[in-house]
């Protein structure tokens, strides 16, 4: 399935129920990389060091990862709005509480219910988008994966403007958009249809039992702690101002989405999932090593520069996750999510340690390293990993609707 097949017409012509869940997912997503550009305002006005500051990543991440094995069970019983909803109003409240922390433990505190929150809502909202939407699944599925985009360059943006005048503005203005989600959310969208079967807490866990899935999540754990030592430690290695920082990261986001929606598929039909997944490791390897070892410019560039690779990195996964197993697509993404987002939660926690341990390079080093060994996973399991990938055109989540959540 194509995802451009659907047209521009009628992924703009959809209910009112879609766009409401459709700008949510947007705010969700800000609030992966909102924090970018303020992580330096945090430690000063809280007086906090670099890796105390980075765990606000890993506690929003580690929370992430065990909310995984929860979603599927919960959406299963209660039905996706109220699984958006709850998610919505944890998030709304974490987030604000969030804004009056007097300290990094309890901003650290707040920023792990937040991730629960965001964990239930961005694992749902995909299956809520496919099933109300007009013009076919590919039409929704491009729909959020340009919300997807839009929210990753749009949340360093939004922290930039907010936070320059205090860290804490950024907290609270995301509060209000997803309250402000939550309110149309309310309005517009009416209770989806259950599964037809309930999912288990351990389904999930299950799934990994198949090769080519656990193959899929092992390369994307080495992946993703490249992507987020890139998102969380180099802020402090560029040093800018907020605004500045911002929008390095908006041109970062912006490529992201780009490649994630646009490049990623043509890539796919015209080399094979596999061949264009490895070599973006390779490359993404390449500019985090340039990235760390530059001068101030050449990080600058890097850094941008490296949201084309993790754009292009994201689809592939995607559809590899969602497609390589047997598995009810909803519990293949939760057991790949839930190991994928360890290395999300790890590497925050790790990058300054090893600074602390070394310089400031090496951590952008390791980062490199663990980049090729998810291509190297990619070569010695593709056997594994082909059931899904013979060449595969794009088939994102239709019928299951639930995507792996490509942050």
């Amino acid at each position: 399935m194509d995802p451009f097949e659907a047209g521009a017409g009628s992924i703009l012509r959809q209910p009112k129920a879609v766009w409401a869940t459709a700008g949510a997912s947007v705010v969700a997503f800000m609030g992966i990389g909102l924090v970018d550009p303020i992580l330096p305002s945090i430690a000063q006005g809280l007086d906090a060091t670099a890796g105390q500051v980075s765990l606000l990543f890993t506690s929003y991440f580690l929370i992430t990862a065990f909310a995984m094995l929860l979603t599927g069970f919960v959406s299963s019983r209660i039905g996706g709005r109220r699984t958006l909803l709850l998610g919505l109003a944890l998030v709304v409240v974490f987030a604000a509480l969030a804004g009056t922390s007097g300290s990094v433990g309890e901003l650290v505190g707040f920023r792990a219910g937040w991730g629960l929150g965001n964990a239930l809502f961005v694992s749902t909202a995909l299956a809520v988008i496919v099933g109300a939407a007009a013009g076919g699944s590919a039409a929704a599925i491009l729909l959020y994966e340009s919300a997807l985009g839009l929210g990753m360059a749009c949340g360093p943006l939004l922290g930039a403007l907010l936070g320059n005048a205090s860290w804490r503005y950024p907290f609270f203005g995301t509060a209000f958009l997803m309250a402000v989600g939550f309110l149309c959310i309310t309005a517009f969208l009416k209770e989806q249809p259950k599964p037809a079967r309930r999912i288990s807490v351990l389904d999930p866990l299950r799934a990994l039992g198949h090769g080519g899935l656990a193959s899929a999540a092992a390369s994307a754990f080495f992946y993703n702690y490249t992507f987020f030592t890139v998102l969380a430690f180099t802020p402090f290695v560029l040093n800018m101002t907020p605004y500045r920082s911002g929008a390095v990261f908006f041109a970062w986001g912006v490529l992201l989405a780009v490649f994630s929606v646009l490049v990623a598929p043509w890539l796919q039909k015209r080399f094979g999932s596999l061949k264009v997944l490895g070599g973006s490791l390779v490359l993404l390897a390449a500019d985090v090593l340039a990235l760390g070892y530059g001068d101030h410019t050449t990080a600058v560039v890097c850094t941008i520069a490296s949201g084309a690779f993790i754009g292009v990195n994201n689809t592939v996964y995607t559809e590899l996750a969602l497609g390589v197993s047997d598995a009810p697509r909803p519990v293949a993404s939760a057991g790949y999510n839930f190991v994928r987002w360890f290395a999300a939660a790890a590497a925050p926690y790790f990058a300054p340690k090893i600074e602390e341990w070394t310089d400031i390079r090496v951590p952008f080093a390791v980062a490199a390293v663990t980049a090729v060994l998810g291509a190297v996973v990619v070569v010695v399991r593709r056997k594994a990993l082909t059931h899904e990938a013979e060449e595969l055109e794009p088939k994102h989540a239709t019928e299951d609707g639930v995507t792996v959540f490509a942050g």
